[in-house]
C-alpha cells in the first residue's frame, strides 16, 4: 500500500516532471540513541530531495549493516527492519536519480572496504570527472566491475567508494583526505566505517549540508529540517572544502581545499524546504522577497493573488504583500496524492492535475487573478493550471514566475528536462504566455533573485538560468546521467531518461563557460 509521502513538492503533471534534487543525506553518531530510528525521521524530513529509494546503514562497532530499497522512506522501512538495524552510528540516504538509472542496484548507502574497516556512503550532488575516476579504475585493476560496480551499480558515488579503498594512509581520514582534492563537481558526502561519521562538501558548497547536536550525540544533514525533526540543534554550515569526522574523541574538522563558493540559486527557489537556511539566509524569507520584488517589476490590475501550492505558496504571500492585492487560497491540494504507485486508468490519465489539486471555484469565478508559481520548464503544468482557472470562471489570468527563465540544463545535480524541452530555451515571451493560456506572464528577473538571497552574485551558481557554469564541464561524450551504464570504451553520448545535459546536437562550445575557479 502506497502511504502518503509528505511531499511539499510534487510533479503536478506525470509528463511534466519538476527539477529533482539528487538526493537528501543524513548522518548520526550517537551512542545510546537508537540510531536507526533517528535516520529514518531524519529521511522522511528529506523526502522532498529523493523519492526514488532510500536506504540506512548502521553499525555497533564491530559491523555496518545495511538496508536499501526502491521506494519512500515510509516505503522501504518499518518497524522491524529498523529495529535490526542496531548501532551507535548510521548513515542515511534518499535518491532521485542524476547519475544511473533508478534500479535497486544503485540505492544507497553504498558499501565498500578499505584497510580501515568497511565504508557505507551517501552522496547528494553530482560528479563531472566520473569518467576520469572511471578511468583510474580500469587503469590500476583492468576493469570497471570493481566493489558495488562490479554488483550493477552505475552511479559516481560507487565510483568514490571504490577509490577510497586505494587512496594511501593510516586512517579512513587519511584515505578520504588523499581522494577528496581529486573529486570535482559537486559533492555532499555522509560516509562511516565501523567507529567513526565523517561528512564532506565540495569546495563551491553546491549543495548544503549542515552539523547538529544531540544531547548525547551529533547528526549531519543536508538541510536543518532534519535536524529539527530529530530534536538537534543546528551548530553551524559544513564550510565548502571541510571534512569533519566525529567519533568518541569529539568532531574533528579538516581541510582538503580552498573554499570558492558557488552555493546553488535554486536551493533558495525550489529545491530546499521553506524551513531551510543556506549560508545565513531563511529559505522562506529569500522566495517571499523574490514574491515581492516580481511585483515590484511587473504589478496587473487584478482582484487576487493565489499561489501554485506549495513551492509557490512564499512568492505569493511576497506578491500580495508589494503589491496590495488580496492573498486568496484559489487551489486546494490533496495531501494524500503527492507520489502513487497505483498506474491510472486512461480516463484518470485524462484529469491529470485534477487528481492533485482541485480550483476553489468561488474563490476564482469573475475574478482578475495572479497566480504565482516557482519555475516554467515545459510548459504544461501551467497550461493545465490556466486552463482549470478559465474553467472556473476566472476573468482573467496573469501568471507570474519567481524565478528567471530556465534555459540551461544543470550538471552539479538537478534532474531538469532536456535543454530542447525546457519552453524557454528558443521560445519568445509572448510564444510562451500563447503556450500556456495566458493573458500574460512575467517572470522575476535574474538581479531580483539573486536580491533577494542576499547572497553575493558571485558567490552563487546560476547556470541554469545564466548558461554561465562555474565548474568546468568535460567534453559531452565524458557526461551524462547514462555515463556509466555505458560501456567504458564506448564513446557515444549517453542517452536516456531525463539527461542532465544538453542534446546530442549542443556541442559544448557552445555553452558559455565561466572560466573554473582555481
Amino acid at each position: 500500500m502506497a502511504h502518503n509521502d509528505g511531499q511539499l513538492n510534487f510533479n503536478l503533471l506525470d509528463e511534466d516532471p519538476l527539477p529533482q534534487d539528487e538526493c537528501g543525506v543524513f548522518g548520526v553518531w550517537a551512542p545510546g540513541e537508537e540510531v536507526s530510528k533517528l535516520a529514518y525521521y531524519g529521511l522522511y524530513a528529506l523526502q522532498h530531495r529523493g523519492q526514488e529509494s532510500a536506504g540506512i546503514a548502521a553499525s555497533d562497532g564491530k559491523s555496518i549493516r545495511v538496508y536499501k530499497d526502491l521506494g519512500l522512506v515510509s516505503q522501504v522501512f518499518d518497524e522491524s527492519t529498523l529495529n535490526s538495524l542496531t548501532g551507535h552510528i548510521a548513515v542515511g540516504h534518499c535518491r532521485y536519480s542524476t547519475t544511473g538509472a533508478s534500479q535497486w542496484s544503485n540505492a544507497q548507502p553504498t558499501l565498500g572496504d578499505t584497510p580501515h574497516g568497511t565504508v557505507a556512503l551517501g552522496h547528494n550532488g553530482n560528479l563531472t570527472n566520473s569518467a576520469d575516476l572511471r578511468d583510474r579504475i580500469i587503469e590500476r585493476h583492468g576493469r570497471a566491475d570493481f566493489g558495488e560496480l562490479n554488483q550493477g551499480n552505475t552511479t559516481d558515488t560507487a565510483l568514490v567508494t571504490a577509490l577510497l579503498k586505494e587512496q594511501p594512509g593510516e586512517s579512513l581520514e587519511d584515505q578520504a583526505m588523499a581522494l577528496l582534492p581529486t573529486l570535482e563537481g559537486a559533492f555532499c558526502l555522509v560516509f562511516m566505517n565501523e567507529n567513526t561519521l565523517y561528512a564532506a562538501r565540495d569546495p563551491h558548497g553546491v549543495r548544503p549540508l549542515v552539523l547538529g547536536r544531540l544531547a548525547r550525540g551529533w547528526v549531519v544533514a543536508s538541510e536543518q529540517s532534519a535536524l529539527a525533526t530529530v530534536g538537534a540543534s543546528v551548530i553551524r554550515e559544513i564550510e565548502p572544502g571541510e571534512l569533519i569526522a566525529i567519533d568518541s574523541d569529539g568532531v574533528r574538522s579538516h581541510r582538503f581545499a580552498a573554499a570558492t563558493p558557488s552555493r546553488c540559486v535554486f536551493e533558495y527557489v525550489y529545491l530546499a524546504r521553506p524551513d531551510a537556511n543556506i549560508n545565513g539566509r531563511s529559505v522562506y524569507e529569500s522566495r517571499v522577497e523574490m514574491g515581492r520584488q516580481l511585483a515590484r517589476e511587473d504589478t496587473h490590475d487584478a482582484d487576487i493573488v493565489i499561489p501554485v501550492p506549495e513551492s509557490g505558496t512564499p512568492a505569493a504571500v511576497g506578491y500580495a504583500e508589494a503589491s496590495g492585492l488580496p492573498f486568496a487560497l484559489g487551489f486546494i491540494k490533496n495531501a494524500y496524492v503527492g507520489r502513487t504507485f497505483i498506474e491510472p486508468s486512461q480516463t484518470l490519465r485524462q484529469l491529470g492535475i485534477r487528481l492533485k489539486l482541485n480550483v476553489q471555484d468561488h474563490v476564482v469565478r469573475g475574478k482578475r487573478v495572479v497566480v504565482v508559481d516557482d519555475s516554467i520548464v515545459r510548459g504544461n503544468t501551467q497550461r493545465a493550471i490556466v486552463r482549470m482557472l478559465k474553467e472556473a470562471g476566472a476573468a482573467e489570468i496573469h501568471v507570474k514566475i519567481s524565478s528567471p527563465p530556465v534555459k540551461w540544463p544543470c550538471f552539479y545535480g538537478i534532474d531538469f528536462a532536456s535543454r530542447a524541452e525546457l519552453i524557454a530555451n528558443g521560445a519568445t515571451m509572448d510564444e510562451i504566455t500563447q503556450a500556456v493560456g495566458a493573458d500574460s506572464l512575467a517572470y522575476i528577473s535574474e538581479d531580483g533573485m539573486i536580491a533577494a538571497t542576499q547572497q553575493p552574485r558571485s558567490t552563487l551558481c546560476t547556470a541554469c538560468f545564466s548558461g554561465v557554469y562555474p565548474i568546468k564541464l568535460p567534453p559531452e561524450s565524458r557526461r551524462g546521467k547514462m555515463l556509466l551504464e555505458q560501456p567504458a570504451d564506448s564513446t557515444l553520448t549517453p542517452a536516456g531518461g531525463c539527461e542532465p545535459g544538453p542534446d546530442a546536437e549542443f556541442e559544448l562550445d557552445e555553452i558559455p563557460l565561466a572560466e573554473a575557479k582555481k
